[in-house]
């Protein structure tokens, strides 16, 4: 059995695959795809918004943070407590500079943690405490 790259005992030529401009062409689409996508940071978790006919679109550039059904926070995929709030968002106030904040509450959810959750965020320095909402046709 003859394997490619080694030359045959008998004289023959031995078959080579350069794969090198293979990889070169994958590393340049993997450079491509990644500087042309956009980044937006989800909650982490899965909510009911409710519907509000004056909702608009933001910008890309938020911090979200997620509020279920049952009252738990979750912020970039994780949950996290209400102690915690204040520091995550101030945080990434310092990195992008008058970043709204977008709450996204369950529709199931108590209205005294989401009012606990928007004072903590204000008072961390966030100018613009937004609730998200689904645009109603």
């Amino acid at each position: 059995m003859r394997r490619l790259g080694v030359p045959a005992g008998d004289g023959g030529s031995g078959v080579e695959i350069n794969m090198a401009p293979l990889i070169d062409c994958v590393f340049l689409l993997l450079i491509f795809f990644v500087v042309t996508s956009v980044f937006v940071r989800e909650t982490g978790v899965e909510v009911r918004r409710p519907r509000a006919m004056s909702a608009a679109q933001l910008e890309k550039r938020c911090i979200m943070i997620g509020l279920t059904s049952d009252n738990r926070i979750f912020y970039g995929g994780r949950e996290v407590e209400i102690n915690s709030v204040r520091g995550l968002v101030a945080r990434q106030l310092r990195e992008t500079k008058q970043a709204p904040v977008v709450i996204v509450a369950d529709t199931d959810s108590r209205n005294g943690p989401l009012v606990d959750l928007m004072d903590e965020c204000k008072l961390a320095g966030a100018e613009h405490v937004n609730i998200a909402a689904e645009i109603e046709p």
